[in-house]
């Protein structure tokens, strides 16, 4: 990009709403071509307009200073006037001290433009449902921003254009198709990228027997949930309304945490007994693992987004890690997803 600061005649009242304006370099251009013997046809011609275009212009100028710029002479062409030699050497002047005071202000106009152009074909926005692969993936990569959101609001800051992308997982086919056929009515791409696996968390040798959902409904059992809209939420609530258990009876159904991070965590610290989440975080963390679900993980984006060879390299590299993370599979083909979409 190349940056100058040029002088402009701007002629009119303040009040006025449409003033005249006239570029001081371009008209200066155009008097130094005619001082130099060339004709005004000529001067036209280089200028790139009509000869009736620039005498317009000269006309509208010399009318708003009051000064004639050519006189015009029989047989001899245009001549400039005093008034025309003042104004190129005025420009002249002002183009000499603006390269020699302004250098500096211009290089760092310039380099602030850059720094802002860098920014913004920088970051996409991409909300997530909470899962380990997807932050290491986003973590390889710097046009990513990534945020943490339930799956169902990941998807609605996508339809209200919040975002850029979507993470979302999916335990039940018929939901699956539910999300697809409103992502394609909004003119979304859904990319399947891996399957995981769901279960329970529990505290390492599982002291308290913990074998499936139903042993929730112990009294004595502390239970930590997600928090409402997420995809872990729902799946947990699938598989209570299978088993005709009533939440109220889960102590702990209302604490809420937002990753399956701060889950096993609050199980490491003693303040929950079992929470769920995927097998990898609680291998990471060293607690036994009680599988209850198999699920898909989906992004979604734009059409025009899949064409963009950075995010093409983020699905890449999520169906990579995938195949390096217990509890996960890579999932690409269309094959591999018949009947979720």
């Amino acid at each position: 990009m190349r940056i100058q600061i040029r002088p402009t005649l701007v002629f009119g009242s303040k009040a006025s709403k449409d003033p005249a304006v006239i570029d001081l370099v371009w008209l200066t251009g155009l008097l130094k071509d005619i001082d130099q013997g060339k004709t005004l046809m000529a001067a036209c011609k280089k200028a790139g307009l009509s000869y009736r275009n620039v005498w317009q212009k000269v006309n509208e100028v010399e009318t708003a200073l009051g000064f004639k710029l050519m006189d015009r002479v029989r047989g001899h062409g245009s001549q400039l006037s005093e008034y025309a030699q003042y104004l190129i050497q005025f420009t002249d002047d002002f183009d000499d001290k603006t390269r020699r005071l302004g250098q500096t202000s211009l290089a760092h106009l310039e380099e602030g433009f850059a720094l802002f152009r860098d920014k913004s074909e920088k970051q996409w926005k991409f909300a997530s449902s909470s899962d380990p692969i997807i932050q290491a993936a986003v973590g390889d990569f710097e046009k990513f921003e990534l945020s943490t959101a339930g799956s169902g609001e990941a998807l609605e800051r996508l339809f209200n254009y919040e975002v850029d992308i979507a993470g979302y997982h999916v335990s039940e086919p018929q939901a699956s198709k539910t999300i697809a056929k409103r992502l394609q009515k909004e003119g979304m791409e859904i990319f399947p990228v891996m399957k995981r696996v769901q279960g329970l968390m529990v505290a390492k040798g599982n002291p308290l027997n913990i074998l499936g959902i139903k042993d929730l409904v112990r009294p004595k059992i502390r239970f930590m949930n997600r928090q409402k809209s997420s995809g872990t939420r729902l799946l947990l609530d699938t598989l209570l309304t299978k088993e005709k258990i009533d939440p109220k009876q889960i102590n702990g159904y209302e604490r809420e945490e937002f990753t399956h991070s701060a889950i096993a965590n609050a199980i490491l610290a003693k303040k929950a007994d079992v929470g769920v989440g995927v097998k990898s975080v609680a291998i990471e963390n060293g607690l036994d693992f009680i599988q209850l679900k198999d699920e898909l993980f989906f992004l979604a984006m734009s059409e025009e987004l899949t064409l963009n060879k950075d995010v093409m390299k983020l699905v890449r590299r999520i169906r990579q890690l995938s195949e390096e993370f217990a509890g996960y599979k890579s999932v690409g083909l269309k094959r591999q997803i018949t009947g979720w979409i």
